[in-house]
């Protein structure tokens, strides 16, 4: 949620920041604005609501330049959407300048503290509170001033801080959510994420909390919060600049959705043969557990639910719980030593997730994060990490992550079910096969891509769509259902198919669509009893399966899938709900990158 850039350096940084914005528009925002420091000595700040387009064009009206700046999307929590409440912030002199990332948990009381003081306050976020106390205590010395204000704030933030004192000088800070620092020829960034420096450099650190930046043209340096210099490694990241454009596509998302099969099979090959995900599997002594508990948010939580199953039917493991991360933080749960969290996030920066891991920790637990970016705080803190080799995902609705997700669950568990003596040398390389063989069969899928097309433009009209399955597809099914209710905005709900009785049905009613998935073989006779029941009350049915041969009634659409292993089956079912839930989202014409109300990173509560 929110998005910073910020450049100092020998290039205009008004079209650097702009650009740098637009590839942070994934994150989720109602407004952006730029601060830039001008020929005349001051904050030049050109601020607007809405898309970065609005801001653009003001800029075209209100043209700004300077070779440092700061820029912001945000997303509205304190103070609705306003070109007021919008980022960067000035204080009352217009000395400091501030772009603010988080939520600030004491900034009432900072507030009436500094308001006491004949502080005025322009808007009413929490967010202008740290660019006038920062003015408060502003003594000449910009890094010491920084460190008091950081002292002072409760809560959660990441800041890019500028001050007409000292023209030169950018400021980082972070505490618990992400910030990187670029390094280029041409100068230096700061940013929440990669895909907005990736144009210019490849080089980054990594802040970690409470850790202080100084930028300048041709230089950075790195202090802790008793202003002592540390030295932080330089990593070289592997995305190409490729990774975070359209490429033709009209939308990121369908781009997700086609590069699966190359991202399943990197995952794999990392988790298999001599590859780094391997050597992590290798070092986890799973005999030591008694308990897993795996928890996330979101479509990385419905990742937990698909692995669920796999992890219950290959090792055998005598407890295995799969929790929301925004529940378990705060349930008292009982783990101790003996108990290994799986966290997945797919930014690695969720804010459940994280404070999910740090509970864990406190308990003694065991952690081993799922996460997509190198450097993320999820990746650093956690006791191991397997790493997704997903490359930079832009669309808010997450595809190829959670593809990759599911990948690293299967071998995770095969290693732990071979540790624990539950599966023969011949039955891991029965299943070991039958991962391998899954990219080429999601190539096979998205060849159906236009007849999925053509099924989605006839169910633009419906109100309200429902996914049943059984088993893991039940699992599945929940991801379907979150994929379209995201993106199309149809109420969407997902239910296990023997519930249908317990309540459910009392929903269906003509016209209806129910999208019923089976791949569970010895299943499918259940699952096709449920379809009977909700056709004699009206209902339409899509029917995703690899267990019909054909299709079983005419009253009955489907999309067939390769035959594949019950148990890997959601990553094939998972590709054909994708595309059924973006096509109808594109037949309605929506924003299918940047949905309303959603952001690609949780990073608040």
């Amino acid at each position: 949620m929110c998005g910073i850039i910020g450049y100092v350096g020998s290039k205009d940084a008004v079209p650097i920041i702009v650009n740098g914005l637009r590839k942070l528009e994934y994150r989720g925002y109602d407004s952006a604005g730029i601060a830039a420091f001008g020929k005349s000595g001051f904050f030049d700040v050109v601020k607007q609501k809405g898309r970065l387009a609005a801001l653009e064009a003001r800029l075209t009206d209100y043209p700004v330049e300077g070779f440092m700046g700061i820029g912001h999307t945000r997303w509205a929590t304190h103070g609705e959407p306003s070109d007021v409440n919008s980022h960067p912030h000035l204080g009352n002199q217009g000395k400091i300048a501030v772009v603010h990332n988080g939520i600030i948990e004491n900034y009432k009381q900072l507030k009436e503290r500094l308001e006491r003081k004949n502080v005025y306050f322009s808007s009413q976020t929490d967010s202008e509170v740290i660019a006038q106390l920062a003015e408060y205590y502003y003594n000449g010395d910009l890094m010491e001033t920084v460190i008091k204000v950081a002292n002072r704030l409760e809560g959660s933030y990441a800041l890019g801080i500028m001050c007409v004192d000292a023209p030169d000088i950018l400021i980082a800070i972070k505490k618990d959510n992400p910030l990187i620092i670029g390094i280029s020829e041409h100068g230096q960034f700061i940013a929440s994420d990669v895909p907005a420096v990736l144009e210019h450099t490849n080089k980054v650190y990594y802040l970690n909390d409470k850790e202080i930046a100084v930028l300048k043209k041709d230089s950075v340096q790195f202090f802790n919060i008793d202003k002592e210099m540390i030295k932080k490694p330089l990593e070289t990241v592997t995305w190409s600049p490729d990774s975070a454009e359209k490429c033709g596509y009209p939308h990121f998302m369908l781009k997700e959705i086609m590069e699966q099969p190359k991202v399943l099979r990197d995952t794999i090959n990392s988790a298999i043969g001599n590859g780094k995900n391997k050597n992590v599997m290798n070092k986890l002594d799973c005999s030591k557990f008694n308990k897993i508990v795996i928890t996330a948010c979101g479509s990385a939580y419905n990742s937990g639910v698909v692995a669920k199953y796999v992890f219950e039917r290959l090792c055998r493991f005598p407890s295995i719980e799969v929790e929301l991360a925004s529940e378990f933080r705060y349930k008292d749960a009982v783990i101790d030593e003996r108990t290994l969290v799986v966290l997945i996030s797919q930014s690695g920066e969720t804010a459940d997730t994280i404070a999910a891991m740090r509970e864990s920790k406190s308990k003694g637990a065991v952690t081993l994060s799922i996460v997509n970016v190198v450097g993320s705080t999820v990746s650093k803190e956690s006791d191991f990490c397997l790493f997704t080799a997903a490359g930079p995902e832009i669309a808010v609705a997450t595809t190829k992550a959670f593809s990759a997700q599911l990948a690293l669950l299967y071998l995770l568990a095969i290693q732990f079910a071979v540790k624990l003596g539950k599966l023969t040398q011949e039955s891991e390389q029965e299943l070991l096969k039958e991962i391998t063989a899954l990219p080429g069969k999601a190539d096979k899928i998205l060849e159906q891509i236009d007849d999925i097309q053509k099924y989605a433009s006839t169910c633009v009209g419906y109100k309200s769509i429902f996914f049943i399955g059984r088993n893991i597809d039940y699992a599945t099914a929940l991801e379907g259902s979150l994929k379209l209710k995201e993106i199309s905005y149809i109420h969407s709900e997902a239910y296990a198919g023997g519930e249908l009785k317990h309540g459910t049905i009392s929903l269906i009613e003509e016209d209806t669509l129910v999208v019923a998935i089976s791949n569970c073989e010895r299943l499918y006779g259940k699952i096709m009893n449920n379809v009977e029941q909700v056709i004699s009350r009206g209902a339409k049915v899509l029917l995703i399966s690899g267990s019909a041969e054909k299709t079983p009634d005419e009253r009955i659409s489907m999309i067939r899938l390769p035959a594949v292993f019950e148990l890997f089956a959601p990553s094939l079912s998972v590709i054909a709900l994708q595309l059924f839930s973006y096509y109808v989202a594109a037949n309605k014409g929506l924003d299918i990158d940047k949905p309303r109300n959603l952001a690609k990173s949780v990073t608040v509560e």
